[in-house]
């Protein structure tokens, strides 16, 4: 398979291309299962579009705490068959689908009580190991092991000694949410698929009760477009019931959202050579290794206000810092605070009223002619869920539609990642770049590493890193630009990079640069450069203001201080 740029050419050939004829199924949503439907859509043959509103991840799936796990609480709350689906994935995505973007993290589980509680959670962690394989080459995870408190506290020195008798030390893994779902779209177009985001469904198309296809206005442009398609495929996430609305009906279910926010923080901030998983009164709370970083997160509070930016307050990240400052021989402070994010997670609704206890399944319908809507579920079991999505579209397709075979699908960038990883000192040679860049490269564009550094052959500039984040490279904003699908300041800041939860600054310095780098790629004019520049300070405004608010009211007032990016005509 050869690689696929999103290119601003190919968005505007895939729009032009989706008006043409009737397609077999058109997907609304940009986000993790979306873009695993349209792959899994392409791979069984059918003809497919993919339209998101914003960016590609701009939602739920670029503000996850990032791991690709089975959930131990749900395994505490008796929910097998989750916890046994979510293994068997992990394990997928370690060994074929995606180990250039997904990798093992060690976590340590701090003991707390003597005698009931090791037996306790050793049962549990021992029943995670056996659900997750029979093996440990096809678990893609080393099983857990038990630690003394002197073993632990060589482990994490920063633990206070007073706060663990023991502990248990045991494997999930981690991803970058954002990339790994816009590889998922990229490779979705190399299979066929017509992606385009900035792309807004505004209403349906209906012939009697039935849905024909969508309307969408063309952000970039201005321009209104209709598509038509034998099926329309819902995966809008948080936004299921908003989307719902456009047919003039209520669903056959309901979507409730979850806050949850994590900090980042330096590395140095926590000695520890393993993450770290602590309970908290309503769930868990968890310190995540992130490259010279931590993460730390997650709360779970119902969210009712606006869903396109959601706020972190004062109060929730108190919260999360009094918690983790329990165990933590040197206590965090809001200045080793780098970087906040918040999101939403969709939950079906249900009776009770805590959002942590709602199910994490999700649920597949088909509640009106021509559209199959698909919610709930969570990051980890994205694939099951697109292809029970796809399959009940296929139900409706005239013809034998082949089965899901996206188990067997490497996405871009992982065929022949073991070998370009093997073959990392010699790439630094021939590229005249230090090893550690290419580790870094590859394990964030896996065995296409060399498009990136072609870019910096060719014009040497590009070889430089970005001021205020060295970690990044000025060619990887180009190849943003040409393979990735970025079409704003924010894009590349927010998603493609890192920059603005791991620069103390959160990417100002560098926003002038990275706008330089992306203006000629997608032809903006040197007023609409400074626009993107203005737009992104005023978003890095008011987040920071938002997070000195004291509840979610007026954290959410002062973040919509700053309005979505708008090209100008």
């Amino acid at each position: 398979m050869e690689s696929t740029a999103l290119s601003p050419a190919e968005r505007t050939r895939a729009l032009a291309a989706m008006q043409e004829e009737e397609l077999d199924v058109v997907i609304v949503g940009g986000g993790v299962v979306g873009a695993g439907a349209a792959l899994d859509a392409a791979t069984r043959g059918l003809s497919v579009a993919i339209l998101e509103a914003r960016d590609w991840a701009s939602g739920t799936s670029s503000r996850s705490s990032k791991l690709i796990h089975g959930g131990l609480r749900y395994l505490e709350m008796l929910d097998f068959r989750l916890v046994r689906e979510a293994l068997r994935e992990r394990a997928l995505l370690l060994r074929t689908l995606a180990p250039h973007l997904v990798r093992p993290v060690p976590f340590v589980y701090p003991l707390a009580h003597r005698l009931w509680e090791r037996p306790y959670v050793a049962a549990g962690l021992t029943l995670y190991d056996s659900m997750g394989a029979v093996s440990a080459a096809s678990r893609g995870v080393p099983r857990h092991r038990h630690l003394t408190r002197r073993q632990a506290l060589s482990l994490v020195p920063s633990l206070r000694k007073d706060s663990l008798v023991g502990a248990v030390q045991y494997y999930d893994a981690q991803v970058d949410d954002a990339r790994h779902t816009m590889t998922l779209v990229r490779t979705a177009v190399a299979y066929g698929a017509l992606a385009a985001n900035r792309s807004r469904v505004t209403g349906f198309l209906r012939q009697g009760e039935r849905v024909t296809g969508v309307r969408v206005r063309d952000l970039e442009s201005g321009r209104e477009l209709e598509i038509r398609a034998k099926q329309v495929l819902n995966a809008t996430g948080v936004w299921t019931d908003e989307t719902q609305a456009m047919v003039g009906e209520r669903g056959q279910f309901r979507v409730r959202a979850s806050k949850g926010i994590h900090l980042v923080v330096p590395r140095d901030r926590i000695q520890s050579q393993s993450g770290l998983i602590l309970r908290t009164e309503k769930s868990v709370l968890f310190v995540i290794p992130w490259g010279r970083h931590w993460i730390i997160g997650t709360t779970d509070t119902d969210w009712s206000l606006d869903k396109a930016h959601p706020a972190a307050s004062s109060r929730d990240i108190d919260y999360l810092l009094d918690h983790v400052n329990r165990v933590l021989t040197t206590p965090l402070s809001r200045e080793d605070v780098e970087g906040v994010y918040a999101g939403l997670r969709p939950l079906l609704a249900g009776e009770s009223e805590q959002t942590s206890q709602l199910s994490r399944e999700h649920v597949v319908g088909h509640p009106t002619p021509g559209l199959v809507v698909v919610a709930g579920g969570k990051y980890t079991t994205y694939r099951v869920m697109a292809a029970d999505a796809v399959d009940e579209v296929s139900r409706a397709l005239d013809g034998r539609v082949p089965p899901s075979c996206t188990a067997r699908i490497p996405l871009l960038g992982a065929e022949g990642y073991d070998a370009a990883w093997n073959a990392r000192h010699r790439t630094a040679t021939r590229y005249g770049v230090h090893v550690a860049r290419v580790e870094h490269l590859l394990g964030r564009y896996g065995s296409l590493v060399e498009e990136v550094l072609d870019l910096c052959a060719d014009e040497p500039d590009l070889a430089r890193p970005l001021p205020g984040a060295d970690d990044y490279l000025a060619a990887e904003v180009v190849y943003a630009c040409t393979h990735e699908g970025a079409r704003h300041l924010d894009d590349v800041l927010t998603r493609r990079t890192r920059i603005s939860i791991e620069a103390w600054d959160r990417g100002v310095s560098c926003a002038a640069t990275v706008a330089a780098l992306m203006a000629p790629v997608l032809g903006w004019s040197a007023e609409q450069q400074r626009k993107e520049v203005e737009h992104y300070l005023a978003r890095v405004e008011a987040e920071r203001a938002s997070q000195e608010q004291p509840d979610d009211e007026t954290a959410d007032s002062a973040r919509l201080g700053a309005p979505e990016i708008v090209p100008l005509s």
